[in-house]
């Protein structure tokens, strides 16, 4: 499978563990590789799926100087987006027990955007993924948060986690885009490199 992927190495561009294990979920071999301080802000311009798509291609143009000529690189970022307002990753556990409040009986989306590049050109994507939650108590938001401490997830929640199993009622799109890496179509994409 794959058999065009053969001269590249790939790069995962990613700290996230959910990120990589979907990734070797796919059966590539790759490695990974991080850089500190890059920048992902954005234009208050841009909305929805726009976001994490703008930012994906930020953190490829980073590592773009050290991308060597036959690797292929793999960006990607993912945001939560409510009543059109991003909720990110939250910063201390009062504003992840604010962000599950918020999300705690509506439906919301989930954007990840992915970039993926070699150093004779760029291909990108974003997908989008809707999801509905339950209403959530105070004990349950409490528990989850103090347990399993999200804050490295967009959102304050990690689907794949007991919040998940509680809370999710329904799920239009992919699973795994609200992990953080839409696989399915990242392995389309892969496809279509030369």
């Amino acid at each position: 499978m794959l058999d065009n992927l053969k001269k590249y190495r790939i790069i995962l561009a990613s700290n996230s563990p959910r990120r990589k294990e979907l990734l070797a979920g796919l059966g590539l071999a790759y490695e990974v590789r991080t850089l500190s301080g890059v920048d992902e802000s954005y234009p208050d311009t841009l909305q929805g799926a726009d976001i994490p798509l703008y930012i994906a291609r930020r953190k490829a143009e980073a590592y773009r100087p050290m991308l060597a000529d036959d690797e292929l690189m793999i960006t990607a970022d993912t945001v939560v987006w409510l009543e059109g307002k991003v909720l990110g990753k939250p910063r201390n556990d009062a504003e992840a027990l604010r962000m599950l409040r918020d999300l705690s009986g509506k439906t919301h989306e989930v954007f990840t955007g992915v970039c993926l590049t070699t150093c004779r050109g760029q291909r990108s994507f974003s997908t989008g993924t809707r999801v509905r939650f339950a209403p959530l108590t105070e004990e349950e938001t409490a528990y989850y948060v103090n347990r399993f401490h999200p804050l490295d997830k967009a959102g304050a929640y990690g689907v794949q986690e007991w919040i998940g199993y509680i809370g999710v009622e329904h799920i239009e799109g992919s699973y795994f885009n609200v992990m953080g890496l839409p696989v399915q179509r990242l392995y389309q994409e892969l496809k279509r490199m030369e």
